[in-house]
């Protein structure tokens, strides 16, 4: 499993760890959905790799707000995505902002949750942006959507079709 973030903010950057803002949710959703043992630092994400887990971003440049990335950016990261799945040959890949990866993979209508396409043979799994900024989802609502892509990704489920 690659888990794969949009970019990283400028406290990110400047710590040089995943998701490093104090008041990003994704490491506490991903010990409260059941990929962790305990609740992760920052620091700790090659920890990540014991569990067979992978962490990434759509692209390198970081910014204040993930507004501040344009479409061309997304779609250019998204291609790199692609030749890092193909590198790597995750099984799934979890994108963390679903109009990242509308923009990013040119499916506009996508919906959170197990998507259709495949990415390099990778099965694809859209979840929201876990940023303290994205006032849409609680630190429970994102645990919650996680469980069942841990579900999949234990059950060996794939997508069929390839792209």
């Amino acid at each position: 499993m690659l888990f794969c973030g949009i970019n990283p903010g400028l406290y990110t950057a400047a710590i040089g760890h995943h998701f490093g803002r104090p008041g990003n949710r994704f490491w506490p959703a991903l010990h409260r959905a059941g990929f962790t043992d305990r609740q992760l630092d920052p620091s700790e994400e090659r920890e990540l790799l014991r569990h067979g887990w992978g962490i990434t971003k759509v692209l390198g440049r970081p910014t204040a707000t993930a507004d501040e990335v344009t479409a061309g950016e997304l779609a250019a990261g998204g291609r790199a995505l692609v030749e890092k799945a193909r590198t790597f040959r995750p099984r799934w890949v979890a994108i963390l902002g679903v109009g990242a990866y509308r923009t990013a993979f040119g499916h506009p209508r996508a919906a959170l949750g197990r998507q259709e396409e495949t990415m390099a043979n990778a099965s694809v799994w859209v979840l929201p942006n876990p940023s303290g900024l994205n006032a849409h989802y609680r630190l429970e609502d994102l645990a919650e959507k996680l469980p069942e892509l841990r579900l999949a990704v234990q059950e060996g489920s794939r997508c069929e079709s390839v792209r």
